[in-house]
């Protein structure tokens, strides 16, 4: 379900750009006429767009918590959309320029923020899932501790921008959904980490929880 939200609120995000997009250049343009008749002929579609924009965003900020970052990104939508009525309202193409300008901003925050994964170097002495011994638990510690730690903080708590995971109530399969594919701001592992090690940091992920 957490996917196909998740995929659900990134079209309507894209669509809602994209319409705004429009609207902004017909503006500029001084397309009056043109502008009038696009507005009138996607109120509806656009009036639903926004509905699952924000149903689906309020679904996901549920799901995935909050971080600075995701703060920062919802004020700057909540704060575009007074300034695009008033700009397209008043005919104002500064106002409705700078509205497309911050619905930019706030929808490429978190690509720009995600990094390339480099490779890193996991404690060989816990990573042997062959290991009559092998413990999931530390293996995910040490999977945790090399790629996790900088964002999450040592132990889940306190990180710089990551989700306190201590306290996160969200189940198995979304924990291995979003390390796998990402989520907000947070990378997806599956091209760094293999299934096992996926697996390993997320029972280790959820041995932290109070």
């Amino acid at each position: 379900m957490f996917k196909a939200i998740f995929y659900t609120h990134l079209v309507a995000v894209n669509l809602f750009l994209l319409i705004y997009l429009v609207k902004t250049i017909l503006l500029v343009a001084n397309k009056t006429e043109a502008l009038a008749k696009f507005t009138k002929i996607n109120k509806v579609p656009e009036m639903i767009i926004s509905t699952l924009f924000l149903l689906s965003g309020i679904y996901l900020l549920t799901q995935i918590g909050t971080t600075t970052l995701l703060i920062i990104k919802i004020v700057i939508v909540m704060l575009s959309i007074p300034v695009a009525i008033i700009g397209f309202k008043k005919s104002n193409k500064a106002l409705a320029v700078l509205s497309l300008v911050m619905i930019i901003a706030a929808y490429g925050l978190a690509e720009m923020n995600k990094k390339k994964i480099d490779k890193q170097t996991v404690d060989a002495s816990v990573a042997n899932t062959e290991d009559a011994n092998y413990d999931a638990v530390k293996h995910g510690e040490s999977v945790y501790t090399a790629y996790c730690q900088s964002c999450h903080g040592a132990g889940g708590a306190n990180g710089a921008g990551g989700l306190d995971l201590t306290v996160t109530q969200t189940d198995h399969a979304t924990k291995l959904e979003r390390i796998k594919n990402g989520a907000s701001s947070m990378p997806g592992f599956k091209d760094v980490l293999n299934e096992k090690e996926i697996e390993a940091v997320t029972a280790y992920v959820e041995s932290l929880k109070k």
